[in-house]
């Protein structure tokens, strides 16, 4: 519904655009602080659970039920494990040791993997020369900002290489969703996706044995509010919008603005 006031589908996209860049730049202080106070799947896991209800309920409100066959479980589900239970569960646990410009930095691949990856396929979309060059550019200058000082600890490289493993899973995620002519409006696949991811995540936290207690502190509770109202439920409603309307190097351009914002 945060579209339809304008008939105007480039504005429609700079707001989207807008939105991501701005409330996912800003979630990399609200993550670090949830991961330091919280444990990190069970907060994960309540967070985007949470959100989905709300997005859901909403969703129901304005546009009917969900609309749930057999094909459409399966995107929710692939949709799930690779943008919410791979993306968000390697994050969490990975940023617990490593130093948030680097885990910015890091974030900053899936410019480079939505735009490759969007090229496959029948309706891939195709890089120009100018593109590619602008993404090489792009990357190189996340690094020259973001990059740490001083050697890197291998102790933390495997913290690094998950992180990057969270990357390929949401970039994946986009494409997979880009492809997959859900039947469900964004609004409403969003909050089925993160129903699901939430889900995943809490039986994960109750499998890997982490202690089902979260210390309320009012940074925590702010964080948490943070990321569940705005991250979740509307920056990934924006993002869904992208994924199906705009072109995937346009889509992934937010790995080079969000580590910006984040810096600030």
């Amino acid at each position: 519904g945060m579209y339809e006031g304008s008939r105007n589908p480039k504005l429609q996209i700079r707001l989207a655009l807008a939105i991501i860049y701005l409330v996912w730049g800003s979630a990399y202080l609200a993550t670090k602080v949830m991961v330091t106070d919280e444990p990190p799947l069970l907060a994960g896991g309540l967070r985007f659970t949470l959100a989905g209800l709300l997005l859901g309920a909403f969703a129901w409100w304005r546009g009917g039920p969900p609309r749930c066959s057999r094909l459409e479980l399966r995107h929710i589900g692939i949709v799930a494990l690779l943008a919410i239970v791979v993306s968000n569960g390697c994050n969490v646990l990975a940023m617990q040791h490593v130093q948030s410009n680097m885990a910015a930095m890091l974030n900053s691949t899936p410019a480079l993997w939505i735009a490759w990856f969007g090229t496959f396929g029948r309706h891939g979309s195709p890089l120009s020369g100018p593109a590619r060059i602008g993404l090489l550019v792009g990357l190189a200058g996340v690094v020259l900002v973001l990059a740490p000082a001083g050697d890197l600890h291998t102790t933390a490289l495997r913290w690094q290489l998950l992180i990057l493993v969270g990357c390929v899973g949401w970039s994946l995620g986009t494409i997979y969703y880009r492809h997959a002519k859900a039947v469900n409006d964004p609004l409403m696949f969003t909050a089925l996706q993160m129903l699901t991811g939430g889900a995943a995540l809490l039986l994960l936290a109750a499998a890997s044995g982490e202690p089902f207690v979260l210390q309320w502190t009012p940074r925590a509770i702010a964080a948490f509010l943070l990321l569940t109202l705005m991250s979740s439920c509307v920056a990934y409603s924006a993002y869904a919008f992208l994924a199906l309307h705009t072109r995937p190097v346009i889509v992934g351009s937010f790995g080079f603005v969000n580590p910006a914002v984040a810096a600030l």
